[in-house]
């Protein structure tokens, strides 16, 4: 089996090749995860020996992009986990909305689905114009795709279904327009967007934000590069702030999580 053939060693000489070659650090990402990752691209794009694939990565900036593509994982979708997006729009949002203005970061925001979803609610909740959401990836070909706001028309039935049970008060159609086999969301959506790439391993703050959302990436991290993202969301909420993550994850083991308070039952926790 080609798994057999890829030891530990390998891996890490890879990654460091990223770091060294591309300024990439996947070197704390959870091991097996991103070892699985790696196999299955090599073994896809049938290299003759571990050594070639190594260099190709090293040399060859578009089998770089191809590269970080799938090691990334870009799995989402609109209104994922609708309890989630109903306690938003009751009892965070509306906090936030007492505010003049609202800054929300969305940390790893691949294709863009949660940011589309976020404009939404707070359209429909007469928030939009005096937000703005900041929607980072540390893959720039997956922040191209967000900025354009056009997703499979397939897979808008789950979308609206989605919408629906998160609390949505208008025809979820109304914001799109469909395509033959795509659909377009209202460009105004974006219009309170800013796009940009950052590297949560590695980048700093940036901005103190009230809300910020970073959901189902920290799973692929260990735990020390996990608690160092933590510390950087910290550095970056102001006092009072939101801090939602995905549904496998927490705040619970971090050393400062005693200086947030979680909000019912949702991973929501409030900054005290």
């Amino acid at each position: 089996m080609i798994s057999e053939a890829i030891d530990n060693e390998q891996i890490e000489m890879l990654l460091s090749d990223v770091l060294e070659a591309h300024g990439y650090d996947f070197l704390e990402y959870s091991h097996a995860s991103i070892k699985r990752r790696i196999i299955r691209l090599y073994a896809l794009d049938n290299f003759v020996s571990f050594a070639e694939f190594r260099y190709t990565v090293r040399t060859d900036k578009q089998y770089f992009k191809r590269f970080l593509e799938e090691i990334t994982v870009n799995v989402t979708e609109m209104f994922r986990d609708p309890n989630f997006y109903k306690a938003l729009r009751n009892d965070v949002l509306p906090v936030l909305g007492t505010y003049p203005f609202i800054r929300i970061w969305v940390a790893g925001c691949s294709t863009g689905e949660e940011a589309y979803s976020l404009a939404i609610v707070l359209k429909e909740l007469n928030l939009f114009h005096k937000s703005l959401i900041y929607a980072t990836d540390i893959n720039p070909s997956v922040l191209e795709k967000a900025k354009q706001g056009i997703f499979p028309l397939n897979y808008l039935k789950g979308y609206s279904e989605n919408y629906v049970k998160s609390g949505g008060i208008q025809d979820f159609s109304s914001y799109y327009t469909a395509n033959y086999s795509h659909a377009k969301f209202d460009g105004t959506l974006s219009e309170k967007m800013i796009f940009s790439t950052h590297n949560l391993v590695s980048d700093h703050s940036f901005n103190e934000f009230q809300l910020i959302m970073c959901r189902n990436v920290l799973i692929y991290f260990d735990k020390d590069l996990q608690h160092k993202v933590f510390q950087l969301f910290d550095n970056s909420l102001e006092k009072l702030g939101y801090l939602a993550l995905g549904s496998k994850e927490s705040l619970d083991f971090w050393e400062r999580s005693k200086a947030y308070k979680r909000v019912k039952t949702e991973k929501i926790w409030r900054k005290l």
